[in-house]
């Protein structure tokens, strides 16, 4: 009997991305099909942006520390991008695999699902497959398409932030003109409202002692985005970025502009103005996250994602062992995060890099 084939792992059409490996394999990495050839790549970029999705900044992250050093094995030449599949990989150095068992499942994990799909063949050690340690090919591909967007695009910038953690809450709503000038990168915590830093690191410490976890919602942007890029309905440019941000595991929620908030406005509230100043067209304001029939207006990209708690926890916990067929009550061992949120913002940003620039290429091949 043959097992289970998947074609999961490859996402797009003229951008192609392809990611592989497991949390205590060997190596993982991506694969970028459909690139241009010809475009500079700065390699020091890729590692700003791997050194934020890290947890080496975080005193209250994860104990598990990996180098995230990458090697470009093919695609790229003489710092350029020469047109072929472009192939990255990051080895792992810091594996502890005797904290897992394909036995005892771990609740909210993909631990049931991957051994009913897969018929016990998956590689079960940190998650495997499933584990956030994929996450950190898909930061590559998206700092890289970030680049190539630059090329294409310049003015185009991508910003997030953490809105909220549990019930500690930044600021939701701004003006969209705001959008035009945050950079919240180089922060530790990008909060507007950097007061509420010892607020969030005393809750996690507390956490950390309950051996529990958090939770809680990134808000991502991106601005000098011209109109007209996208297309109705199946192709939108919300269903672009939805398809690839549920790929991130964590994610449970998404919403554009002002999402459900909408639902309790009027037509009259929710509908953004159309004005003129000077030959350029903008809305007065941006409830709609700056799509429409999921085609760009020109206005700030603006959409929210919900992150949910990291599902490996200390506390005990009600499961089952999968062999005997017996419920059981566990206590999971592991090095996890106890508040993922702190390291997905970059995340967020490098999944819509590659959505735009799937996108804007479609545009200019009609």
């Amino acid at each position: 009997m043959l097992g289970v084939i998947s074609v999961s792992s490859i996402w797009g059409d003229l951008i192609k991305i392809s990611i592989f490996g497991e949390s205590h394999g060997k190596a993982i990495g991506c694969v970028i099909d459909g690139l241009p050839s010809g475009i500079s790549i700065d390699t020091k970029l890729i590692n700003k942006d791997l050194l934020r999705r890290s947890a080496k900044s975080y005193e209250l992250a994860t104990p598990r520390k990996e180098a995230d050093h990458f090697e470009i094995i093919s695609g790229f030449f003489n710092n350029k991008t020469t047109g072929t599949p472009l192939c990255c990989m990051i080895e792992n150095t810091d594996t502890r695999s005797k904290d897992y068992s394909p036995e005892i499942l771990r609740p909210g994990h993909a631990d049931y699902t991957a051994y009913v799909r897969y018929k016990g063949f998956q590689d079960y050690r940190g998650g495997g497959h499933f584990s956030g340690r994929i996450t950190a090919p898909l930061v590559i591909a998206g700092s890289i398409c970030k680049q190539v967007l630059h090329s294409i695009e310049p003015e185009i910038k991508f910003g997030s932030r953490i809105i909220s953690i549990e019930n500690i809450n930044d600021k939701k709503t701004l003006n969209w003109k705001d959008y035009l000038k945050l950079d919240l990168s180089e922060l530790k915590y990008p909060f507007i409202n950097q007061e509420l830093i010892p607020k969030v690191e005393n809750r996690i410490k507390e956490v950390i002692k309950e051996g529990d976890s958090l939770g809680g919602i990134v808000e991502c942007w991106i601005t000098g985005i011209k109109a007209g890029i996208g297309n109705p309905f199946f192709d939108s440019v919300e269903s672009e970025l939805a398809s690839l941000l549920f790929s991130i595991p964590a994610v449970k929620g998404v919403e554009f502009g002002s999402g459900f908030d909408l639902t309790r406005m009027k037509g009259s509230q929710a509908n953004d103005s159309i004005r003129i100043d000077n030959g350029k067209i903008y809305t007065q304001t941006n409830n709609n996250g700056g799509i429409n029939g999921g085609i760009t207006n020109g206005m700030p990209i603006i959409f929210r994602v919900a992150i949910k708690p990291t599902p490996t926890i200390k506390k005990e916990q009600k499961t089952i062992n999968y062999k005997l067929k017996e419920n059981i009550i566990h206590q999971f061992r592991g090095r996890h995060d106890p508040c993922i949120i702190l390291r997905v913002p970059v995340v967020i940003e490098s999944i819509s890099a590659i959505a735009l620039l799937n996108l804007i290429l479609k545009n200019i091949n009609g």
